[in-house]
Order: structure tokens, then C-alpha cells, then sequence
């Protein structure tokens, strides 16, 4: 089992620096990887509405014995049921098929400013926030326009922003402001889909180390500050994805990583995506 590190968000909850994302996996194969990644040691669990696989995940967590109070469970609102009384209807679905009581982290999964419905859906992850039923709130594809929007009406500032971000998609100025204001960078799609794993400065990296090329860039986004979920449904890399601990990245190896920016997106762009 490995020791992993945490954040502290905003407001002093924990968060596990490296969990398990189950993006695009089927329902019916969710609650065997999930049970693979928590026999593996992951404590910390992101799905979403979307995903249709909240109940999946919710089995697994029943399933394995492990107490409430060690999991860090996150899911997310999807765009058709952004505003204020949807939004609220939409979390108690999805809490009813994770069978918990609460959540430790909920997430307007996009922003769709042509909706122009954040602002009222943010109030809303403001009352579960206040009610205790997510302990902590935050957002998901959110950029610099649209996290100043909301922090122009909120009384809670997000505590975490999931974007896309990966060696090919750094979205520096995007970090910048997250530092500034105290936000939690989360990246999901870390691996650019396998897009960067053949690139000539990771191979070199992993090959000095005897690591992956995967284990090189989540070590990467590790020491770099982000959160990361990598997403797997095969065992062996489930917990390669785990074993990045036993080694370290040096100034120079950073530097190379760094320098593979190149804008590029496997997923929309949170500006066109309604």
C-alpha cells in the first residue's frame, strides 16, 4: 500500500493528490475496477452524472468494507441539469445511486456559457456545501472568464477546478489564476489520452528511471501540485498508475516535460461546449 499524499482545499478538507477517474467506463465494468483500484490502495473515487456509472462506483464503495470517513468520493452536475432547483434535483439522483449520504467533492461539470446558467447553479452547490452534503464544492472546465463571472456573485469560492491538463495542455495562465485565488488544480485526461506517451523527452525520462512513460508524466503533474485521476480498467495498470512514489523527476526533467506544451486538447473547449 502507498502513502499518498493529499492537498488541502480552500477550506481545510483533505483531498488525495492522486485518485481514480472512470471516465467512458461502462456501468457494468465500474464496480470491478473500482474494486481493483481500492484493493490497490486509491482512496479517492471521481465520476460523474454523465458518465452513467455513479451506481457502479456506489456498489463497489458498499462492497469493500472500507470506512466512509476514508474515501474521498467526487461526482458532477451535467449540463442539462445546470440551474438552481435542476441542479439540487440532480445531486439527490446522483447521491441516491452512489447510496451515500454525502459527497466529498461536487462539480459543475461544464461551464455552457451560452446557458449563462453557472451563476444560479452555483448557489445552488452552495446550499448542499452549507447543508453538509458535499464537503466541498468546486468546478470542472471552468476558465479564467468564467471563474471571474462566478466569483463575482459567490459567497464560497471553488475549491477545485478539473480541466484538461496534461504535458501538451499546461493552460498556464488557467494555473496562475487558480493559484491566486486559492483553487485546487485537478487534472483529468492526464495522460492526453496516450496522445504524449510516445513523445522522444518521456520516453528518454522513463527509460533512465525504469518507469513507463505513464508513471513519468503522473509523476510530473505530482510535482507539480495538481491533483491527477488517471482512469484504467485493466489491473496491472491500475496499479502501475499508483507506483509513481518511489522515485523523483529532477529540475532538469521537469524543464523537459514543461517545455512539450503544444495547446493539445483531446476534449472540447470550454468555450463552445453547450
Amino acid at each position: 500500500m502507498y502513502s499518498i499524499p493529499t492537498v488541502t482545499l480552500n477550506n481545510g478538507v483533505t483531498m488525495p493528490q492522486l485518485g481514480f477517474g472512470v471516465f467512458q467506463v461502462p456501468d457494468e465494468e465500474t464496480s470491478a475496477a473500482v474494486a481493483s483500484a481500492l484493493r490497490a490502495g486509491y482512496r479517492s473515487i471521481d465520476t460523474a452524472a454523465i458518465y452513467g456509472n455513479e451506481r457502479g462506483v456506489g456498489q463497489a464503495l458498499a462492497d469493500s468494507g472500507i470506512a466512509r470517513d476514508e474515501l474521498f468520493v467526487t461526482t458532477k452536475l451535467w449540463n442539462a441539469d445546470q440551474g438552481y432547483d435542476a441542479a439540487l434535483a440532480a445531486f439527490d439522483a446522483s447521491l441516491g445511486k452512489l447510496g451515500l449520504d454525502h459527497v466529498d467533492l461536487y462539480l459543475i461539470h461544464w461551464p455552457t456559457p451560452e446557458r449563462d446558467l453557472y451563476p444560479d447553479t452555483w448557489r445552488a452547490l452552495e446550499k448542499l456545501y452549507a447543508d453538509g452534503r458535499a464537503r466541498a464544492i468546486g468546478v470542472s472546465n471552468f476558465q479564467p472568464a468564467h471563474l471571474e463571472r462566478l466569483l463575482g456573485t459567490a459567497t464560497v469560492v471553488p475549491a477545485v477546478n478539473q480541466i484538461e491538463l496534461h504535458p501538451g495542455l499546461q493552460q498556464t495562465e488557467l494555473r496562475a489564476f487558480h493559484a491566486e485565488h486559492g483553487i485546487a488544480t485537478e487534472a483529468w485526461s492526464p495522460l492526453a489520452q496516450g496522445a504524449v506517451l510516445k513523445d522522444d523527452a518521456i520516453t528518454a525520462i522513463a527509460a533512465s528511471h525504469g518507469k513507463s512513460p505513464a508513471q513519468v508524466v503522473l509523476r510530473w503533474h505530482l510535482q507539480t501540485g495538481n491533483v491527477v485521476i488517471p482512469k484504467s480498467v485493466t489491473e496491472a495498470r491500475i496499479r502501475e498508475n499508483l507506483d509513481v512514489f518511489g522515485f523523483e523527476l529532477s529540475a532538469q526533467e521537469l524543464e523537459a516535460l514543461t517545455a512539450l506544451d503544444r495547446d493539445l486538447r483531446t476534449g472540447p473547449h470550454p468555450d463552445t461546449l453547450n
